[in-house]
């Protein structure tokens, strides 16, 4: 966590150097950094029985009386299903982010750096939502879709969200995913290939989380109060609508659960909401660095225990 407070920081200090200059640096990250899960996992190596799809401290239901009841074949079965539910729900929102970066470079200058990375950063989601489908289906056999609510609301969103709020909740979704992720990739508890599936999403997003923090920068520099207010509350409905959706109620019942009390269980499990809220405290600080954390989004933000 230190590190990622440290590119917070970094980033911060860069602000001046504008979009094209970080895009710059960023494309040549790129090229040097980039990798394909699709070629370097082996894809058709059996999993090992033992290990488990996340770190139980992740599960959303480690530290409550159900998860004390769980043998450790369940445990496992249940973090191998939430990390499935959690990769499907990011296919769903990556796909959300590419529509809004091509709708946003539609018109762009081709020869600029930032028209370059961003449709970089589209070809990277395009490989990380493939990487996604196929570790969920390794892991369980199945894939989640978002409540069909949400996927409405978020067809609304893609068409209203621009500027500040397309970037701000590409940045606030992808780093809650982020979060996650990094809380498992070194521990050896976890199957390889979910250890190495969220290394090399750890890796490339952090590149396009730089450049949305450029981007939501530079257009929070010409948003008046109104326009501050209105982005607020639209980016933190739509990370808060993401984040209570990462495990669906049928990943709890694909695992061999009673979903009804996993989910009543998963939303008073205090050891998760502080996971949660200490994991998106450097995300929290930049929104209220750029004028993105008014005191209406910051309810938003506490009632799912982000703040």
């Amino acid at each position: 966590m230190e590190a990622l407070r440290d590119l917070v920081r970094d980033e911060a200090s860069r602000s001046d150097d504008g979009v094209d200059e970080v895009s710059e640096r960023l494309l040549l990250s790129a090229a040097r950094l980039s990798r394909n899960a699709l070629t370097e996992i082996d894809w058709d190596a059996p999993l090992d029985p033992g290990k488990y799809g996340c770190s139980p401290e992740w599960s959303t239901l480690y530290g409550t009386a159900y998860w004390d009841e769980m043998s450790e074949q369940q445990r496992i079965a249940l973090t191998r299903h939430e990390t499935a539910s959690i990769m499907s729900i990011g296919i769903w929102f990556e796909m959300m982010l590419q529509a809004m970066v091509i709708r946003d470079q539609y018109l762009g200058n081709y020869h600029r750096p930032e028209f370059q990375f961003a449709l970089t950063e589209v070809a990277d989601e395009c490989r990380h939502s493939l990487m996604f489908a196929k570790t969920s289906h390794k892991l369980t056999g199945t894939s989640y879709t978002p409540h069909p609510r949400l996927g409405r609301f978020g067809k609304v969103f893609m068409r209203v969200a621009g500027s500040e709020v397309a970037y701000a909740g590409i940045l606030a979704a992808e780093e809650v995913l982020d979060v996650l992720q990094r809380g498992c990739m070194r521990d050896e508890r976890v199957l390889p290939l979910v250890r190495t599936v969220n290394e090399i999403h750890v890796l490339e997003e952090s590149r396009h989380m730089r450049f949305a923090r450029e981007e939501v920068r530079q257009s929070m520099r010409q948003a008046n109060w109104a326009r501050r207010q209105f982005s607020a509350v639209l980016t933190a409905m739509a990370v808060s609508y993401i984040l209570v959706s990462l495990v669906r109620p049928k990943a709890y019942a694909d695992a061999g659960l009673d979903h009804r009390r996993a989910v009543g269980e998963m939303r008073r499990n205090h050891h998760f909401q502080s996971m949660v809220r200490s994991g998106c405290a450097h995300l929290m600080a930049f929104l209220d660095d750029v004028g993105l954390l008014t005191r209406p989004a910051a309810r938003i933000y506490r009632k799912v225990h982000m703040l």
